[in-house]
């Protein structure tokens, strides 16, 4: 924790050295909101706000359209280039800043071509250049700054009124507030350049990255131990061993572990990137760099972030989900052996399950909240994708009723992965269950994926526990007692059995003479076992019956099926 609270506090000290340059250099302000005076309908004539820089610095922010068709800043821009280069060129360049008015003349205006002289026309331009007469009575100024550098004169920008309306004062407050900071940003400039402060600003790079390298270094280091703890947690059937509930707490650790290890690569980006830019913008010369990737990198670094906390908010609902799902485990002491077994199935698929539906609804608001932060509105997709949705939904009523008959499923406990079912025609293990399919593979290694929509009437050979049904042929001269009396002996010594004891339980029910064959008298045994365990436990019963009876000399008849049925109750 020591180690964790010295990273963070690192961390946290080079990247705000490294935003908050960045972040004052970016417009904050957009005027289609502040003024709404100044809006259009067309959304290309939309005011906005953007930077003239210096040194990569945001010098001042000049108001302009979107599309910004007379390309204003750009010209101011390149004018300020111009005068920078002058001024920083000489050691001894005298700087000065002039703000002159220049009248806006009114433009009168011009009959169209072409077109008749009558009398409304003549009054509709009179009117026209009385407006433009009193517009000129009122001498409306518009500063345009100049800069003289040793007495030669650049042009840098003419004031409007919507530069003014950006600060929300008067156009001539508004250029001298401008020629104030021209003048401090082209000092701040030439100091800057100054071995002096070029020195300190190395001295503080080298220590930077020192700290960068010795914190990298920590937290590489932690990656490693959380990397080996990732592999122990998930080393071969670290999650088949064990009780449930440490199966679930083992599921729980790794999904922390898993938290923790993207947290510290984060961690580690966020210190190297964060360090770099601040690196790059200690120097002037390099400060414009910083600009470039903050700019070019700022939509891919906001989708990588939410990219990277849908992960995490999934992994951590992971780990909620297990922690959920072993209070549910934590009685399993005071379980039977069937319950325990049944338990475990059924956690297995419901945790699954859940871990599906958080997978995709995380997935969805990351994707919508990815779309968001790019700027894209998605009021319109949200709509359309609700649209879409109910058509969808009348189109795939099947989906539907899959959906709804797999949720039944789950909650009343019909089958879990894990158990053996059989589905009209076709049986075998259950591999993967969802909402929508259920997966099985048959005993010959098929994969049959049958709609929960179709699942009507199952068999379950495995939940509880499970019987096995086994019909023995006699010969009709063979005495029944004393066959009956062997089997019995049978039974019971494989109950007894060290090797079959777990696995059967309770005692072997002999039910005595079932049936009078054409060949023969069948004697019929019930012996009930745990899941999956029926097969094993009638083929070595079957074994040790016609070892019994070669050693009795007991004749099974020829051409006489065993009929035996492993089936199971509830």
């Amino acid at each position: 924790m020591r180690f964790w609270s010295w990273a963070i506090a690192g961390l946290l000290l080079v990247t705000s050295w490294s935003v908050v340059p960045v972040k004052a250099q970016l417009p904050t302000i957009d005027l289609n909101q502040v003024y709404p005076n100044l809006l259009n309908q067309n959304p290309e004539d939309q005011v906005v706000a953007k930077c003239v820089r210096l040194d990569g610095n945001c010098l001042m922010e000049l108001a302009v359209t979107k599309s910004d068709k007379d390309n204003r800043i750009e010209t101011i821009q390149d004018n300020l280039n111009k005068i920078s280069e002058a001024y920083l060129k000489e050691k001894q360049a005298q700087l000065e800043i002039k703000i002159e008015k220049q009248l806006v003349k009114a433009k009168l205006p011009e009959p169209e071509k072409n077109t008749p002289t009558t009398a409304e026309n003549q009054s509709t331009v009179e009117e026209a250049i009385e407006e433009a007469v009193e517009e000129a009575i009122e001498e409306k100024r518009s500063p345009k700054i100049s800069v003289l550098v040793n007495q030669k004169k650049f042009d840098l920008l003419t004031v409007t009124e919507q530069d003014a309306q950006l600060k929300g004062v008067d156009i001539e407050t508004r250029a001298e507030s401008i020629g104030e900071m021209l003048q401090a940003g082209l000092e701040q400039a030439k100091s800057e350049r100054q071995v002096k402060f070029l020195v300190r600003q190395g001295l503080m790079a080298v220590g930077t990255s020192l700290a960068m390298l010795v914190i990298s270094l920590l937290i590489y280091r932690q990656l490693g131990k959380l990397e080996r703890s990732k592999e122990r947690l998930i080393s071969p059937n670290s999650f088949l061993a064990g009780t449930i509930l440490t199966q679930l707490n083992q599921r729980k650790l790794w999904n922390l572990r898993e938290v923790q290890y993207r947290l510290h690569q984060l961690a580690l980006i966020a210190l190297l990137g964060g360090g770099s830019l601040f690196l790059l913008g200690l120097f002037p010369y390099t400060r414009t760099i910083q600009v470039m990737i903050f700019e070019g990198f700022q939509i891919p670094l906001r989708v990588g972030i939410v990219a990277l906390g849908t992960y995490l908010l999934i992994r951590l609902s992971y780990a909620l989900i297990n922690r959920s799902t072993s209070v549910l485990a934590q009685n399993y002491y005071l379980l039977n052996s069937e319950d325990i077994t049944r338990l475990q199935l059924r956690i297995t698929t419901i945790s699954g399950v859940t871990r599906g539906i958080v997978t995709v609804s995380w997935m969805a608001i990351g994707i919508l909240v990815a779309l968001s932060v790019t700027g894209i509105n998605i009021g319109p997709l949200l709509a359309g994708a609700g649209i879409i949705g109910l058509a969808v939904s009348l189109a795939s009523q099947n989906l539907i009723k899959d959906a709804i008959n797999g949720f039944f499923i789950i909650l009343e406990d019909q089958y879990a992965v894990g158990d053996i079912i059989v589905v009209g025609d076709v049986g075998g293990l259950v591999e993967n269950i969802n909402l929508r399919v259920t997966k099985l593979r048959d005993n010959r290694g098929r994969l049959i994926t049958i709609p929960n929509s179709e699942v009507k009437i199952v068999a379950n050979l495995s939940s509880n526990w499970s019987r096995v049904d086994v019909s023995i042929p006699i010969s009709y001269e063979t005495d029944a007692d004393q066959a009956i009396a062997l089997i019995d002996q049978v039974a019971q010594q494989m109950s007894q059995d060290p090797n079959w004891q777990e696995r059967i339980l309770g005692k072997p029910d002999i039910l005595g003479v079932d049936e009078f064959g054409d060949r023969g008298v069948f004697l019929r045994v019930w012996i009930k076992t745990k899941p999956l365990e029926q097969w094993n436990v009638e083929r070595e019963f079957r074994r040790r019956i016609k070892v019994a009876f070669d050693e009795a000399q007991i004749t099974i008849p020829a051409h006489i099926d065993f009929r035996g049925d492993s089936k199971r109750d509830r």
